[in-house]
């Protein structure tokens, strides 16, 4: 029989551990915010309730990067992991005739059926790769998100997959990629992004061919289902769409779909990516299939308090449910929603080869202002060597924009486009793959940018007179009807002299150029 002491000692522990339980309810009961509390239903009307979150707007410029297998070889681009199996009897093949690709890798490493891509997963040792490295170069940079290539076309996964053993954690590497990065990049508060290319694995090698080893069933893990000679294709040209010239390919079965839709959500669930990046060719998935990955990423950001972004081409995704993404082009105009382009730092190629031709930082900083003017976005893809080195070239590059971006980045980070994104001769030739047809900018073109009050007018080059004259800014113009106060050149000590006259905004600068590449007027009025 207990004693009063006892008796008192157990009802307090009675009422102790009540209260407790009490909190844990309440705790597990406590709503999701209101801003987050929203169900994303998987259909087009509900996922075109997503907003674009204010992170993604002002942060306007990541980096990410071509990195796997296919960085071994070092020749020609990425897609060496498919051109190298198109022999002369491949539908691919022009005039009969094998592919450059096919005939450099059979002179080097032997016939496909005794070395086929497979056998550059073990050389893959990206053993000069640190995560801290990398991301503390993207920090300096100024990117202000960044992420790898979760999985290319060549069907090989970047990170430690429950759903495959052909990984960068079980093969090549043998390290979470992914998992090291994303630690690396969120700890120095950049948004982490993943991107996915595994709708291109559809016929990506010629598994109907006896004659390589991607016909073995041994392989399938890699080079995914048996398919029909032939029936790797090209996505329509958009520009056939909207005509409406149909063009047809091979659309995935009820198992790709759904290994699609698995690795997706593993990526999600394992790293909590602020962005997933999407390359075209989506629609070869099945449409509810993509919806219901829209839907359970928006769905575990509102959970999770994340606001996350997805992108896609062309028109994999309805609009408004997504951001928009180009590649290797831009707008030629402002726009009233928020885009992205993708490019790569070398001219010929997403992955490291052994003869780059790298973009000038010039080219990169001012392809950076113009998109930005735009509404846009720039996700600017490097190219790391197979051992996980990344190039001095490329990272001289980098470190270049983040130290013009550190004096100049107000003008970038946060704003706003202005009633018209800007002036000059250069005129921008859109659409996919274009870039190269754009011309560097001159002293002539000028781009603006807003924030608050504040009128930020970029130059792309230092004039060779001792005067700017902004066409747009001239007395009685309808774009800005403030009084200027003062201007300043950031980077140069003090204010400007200046004049309003009928022909333009007339600018007085220093003697000598301020920093070597574009430059930039903060404009103050009343």
């Amino acid at each position: 029989m207990l004693n009063t002491k006892q008796i008192l000692s157990v009802a307090f522990i009675v009422i102790l551990c009540s209260a407790c339980n009490s909190k844990k309810k309440e705790k597990q009961e406590a709503p999701i915010s209101s801003e987050n509390s929203m169900t994303y239903e998987p259909n087009w009307e509900s996922l075109k309730k997503h907003e674009t979150p204010a992170w993604f707007l002002d942060a306007k410029f990541g980096i990410y990067c071509h990195w796997g297998p296919y960085s071994v070889p070092e020749y020609e681009n990425e897609w060496y992991a498919h051109w190298m199996y198109v022999n002369k009897d491949n539908p691919e093949a022009k005039d009969g005739k094998a592919s450059k690709f096919y005939e450099h890798h059979v002179k080097t490493y032997g016939p496909l059926d005794k070395f086929g891509y497979k056998d550059f997963i073990p050389m893959f040792t990206a053993e000069k790769f640190d995560a801290a490295e990398w991301a503390e170069l993207f920090k300096n940079a100024g990117a202000k998100f960044a992420g790898p290539v979760s999985e290319h076309a060549d069907g090989f996964a970047m990170w430690d997959s429950d759903l495959t053993t052909w990984d960068a954690k079980d093969r090549g590497p043998k390290r979470d990629i992914m998992g090291e990065l994303s630690k690396e990049i969120k700890k120095r508060d950049m948004k982490f992004i993943a991107t996915f290319h595994r709708h291109w694995l559809l016929g990506w090698y010629p598994t109907w061919d006896e004659t390589t080893d991607a016909s073995n069933p041994e392989f399938a893990g890699l080079y995914g289902p048996k398919m029909k000679k032939g029936d790797f294709q090209y996505p329509p040209n958009p520009h056939d769409i909207d005509a409406g010239i149909e063009k047809y390919y091979p659309l995935a079965d009820e198992a790709f779909n759904k290994e699609w839709l698995a690795r997706l959500k593993e990526i999600v669930d394992k790293y909590n990516p602020d962005l997933v990046w999407f390359d075209n060719k989506m629609d070869v998935i099945g449409e509810q299939y993509r919806k219901e990955f829209l839907s359970y990423y928006y769905n575990h950001g509102a959970k999770n308090n994340q606001d996350v972004v997805a992108t896609y081409k062309f028109y994999d995704f309805a609009k408004g449910s997504a951001v928009l993404d180009l590649e290797r082009s831009r707008m030629s105009e402002k726009q009233d929603f928020p885009w992205l382009t993708d490019d790569s730092i070398d001219w010929k190629s997403w992955s490291h080869i052994s003869n780059p031709n790298y973009k000038s930082a010039n080219r990169l900083i001012d392809f950076l202002v113009d998109v930005v003017s735009k509404s846009g976005a720039v996700l600017l893809n490097i190219t790391p060597k197979a051992n996980g080195e990344i190039p001095e070239p490329v990272k001289e590059r980098l470190l270049e924009m983040g130290d013009w971006l550190k004096i100049n980045g107000e003008a970038i980070y946060g704003t706003r486009p202005f009633k018209i994104y800007g002036e000059g001769k250069a005129q921008v030739v859109e659409g996919h793959l274009s870039e190269n047809k754009n011309p560097d900018n001159t002293s002539d073109d000028i781009r603006f940018t807003t924030k608050g009050d504040i009128l930020y007018a970029t130059v792309l080059d230092w004039p060779k007179s001792n005067e700017t004259i902004i066409s747009t800014l001239k007395q009685g113009n309808a774009h800005y009807t403030k009084t200027i106060k003062t201007i300043e050149l950031l980077g140069n000590p003090g204010t400007l002299k200046f004049d309003v006259k009928a022909d333009g905004l007339h600018i007085y600068l220093p003697p000598h150029p301020v920093g070597k590449h574009a430059f930039v007027f903060r404009i103050i009025s009343d």
